[in-house]
């Protein structure tokens, strides 16, 4: 069996590409840039974690087209990316408008050149309060798109593991499956050391708190 996984070398992603090679399926890593701030760091993440991985292929797409739409923290320099704040709601300065729908159409068109059965991504609880392309509804629909825009016998399944989890499940999954953690990069806002106190940092510092385990990677502050 083959997969594409959506690699972009943060925790949820990496948990998600050891899943699957654990549940027999042979990976293809899918890695996008598409101008976030720290794109090089979660490169070399991706890369490393791919060839820990053994996978049969590591495809990187440039969407740089991003960039010229605008409207996102990680995609516009004059947003700024925010440091946490406890409950704060609304719309994350983060979300890359419709980002998931570019990555889903590259994956989907990579799958069946390969002849891949599945496509991996890594959307999770906790992102679709603010991501609204990280919802389950979301998923359900581009299934429909799959299934309608492929070629006729053509089956790819859109699977969603961590859909209904939070990051310290997600992460209990990845303690399970042996993930090597510290070769991985979550942080929005620097590529070394990690800023600690962006939502990405922030979410990913409190998972490995609720397990009573240190983070492996630096921050400059914890």
């Amino acid at each position: 069996m083959k997969a594409v996984c959506l690699l972009s070398g943060g925790m949820d992603s990496t948990t998600l590409a050891y899943l699957a090679k654990d549940m027999g399926y042979d990976v293809i890593a899918l890695h996008l840039r598409y101008g976030q701030p720290t794109e090089d760091a979660e490169y070399a993440a991706a890369r490393k974690i791919a060839g820990l991985l053994e996978a049969s292929e590591f495809f990187e797409v440039n969407l740089d087209y991003l960039l010229r739409i605008g409207g996102s923290a990680l995609t516009d320099a004059s947003v700024e990316v925010k440091d946490h704040t406890e409950g704060e709601t609304g719309m994350p300065a983060t979300y890359v408008p419709f980002r998931n729908a570019n990555l889903l159409a590259i994956a989907t068109s990579l799958a069946e050149a390969r002849g891949a059965e599945a496509i991996f991504i890594g959307v999770q609880a906790s992102d679709y309060a603010g991501y609204p392309d990280c919802r389950p509804a979301f998923v359900e629909a581009f299934q429909k798109a799959i299934d309608a825009g492929t070629a006729d016998g053509t089956t790819i399944t859109l699977r969603t593991p961590f859909v209904r989890m939070n990051k310290a499940e997600i992460l209990q999954v990845g303690f399970d499956l042996g993930v090597p953690y510290e070769h991985t990069w979550s942080c929005y806002r620097s590529s070394s050391p990690a800023c600690g106190t962006c939502d990405s940092c922030h979410y990913r510092l409190e998972a490995f708190a609720e397990h009573g385990v240190r983070d492996p990677i630096e921050y400059g502050e914890r």
